[in-house]
């Protein structure tokens, strides 16, 4: 079973669900994020949309930087990140965007994630790096 703090945020995040994307939390600070790359997530007739592929990487790297500091009730928010796009992801395409903790210090947290195109011999799509700020659950609205 998930952490009641991961619990609700599946619940609290709708992007997540309108755009399809689901996680597994695979340990503290590693997960894996997919999505399967529908025609709404598409910027020209083949293409998915740039957009698509960040959110992918910013959930990926927010979601394990959460998971990695949910037991002390603590949440996280973005500081930045950086995504360099390496291949398109097309219409059809299975990702796997795999999200792990590199740092976590005392408020702040460093993550990477690759994003793999599953059904092309994992083809790598992206790769991006983030800084998370993390603070008591209670600022963001969780009351648990």
């Amino acid at each position: 079973m998930k952490h009641p703090l991961l619990e609700a945020y599946i619940k609290n995040n709708d992007y997540g669900k309108m755009i399809g994307m689901d996680f597994t939390v695979v340990e503290d600070g590693l997960i894996h994020y997919t999505i399967i790359i529908q025609g709404k997530h598409l910027a020209t007739p083949l293409a998915a949309h740039g957009g698509l592929i960040a959110s992918l990487a910013d959930a990926a790297l927010g979601v394990a930087a959460l998971s990695a500091v949910c037991k002390e009730n603590k949440v996280v928010s973005t500081v930045e990140y950086k995504i360099s796009f390496i291949s398109p992801a097309f219409s059809g395409d299975e990702l796997l965007a795999i999200g792990k903790v590199e740092s976590k210090g005392k408020r702040l947290l460093i993550s990477s994630c690759d994003i793999f195109c599953k059904n092309d011999k994992n083809r790598l799509v992206a790769k991006a790096l983030g800084t998370f700020n993390a603070y008591p659950a209670e600022k963001a609205g969780y009351l648990l």
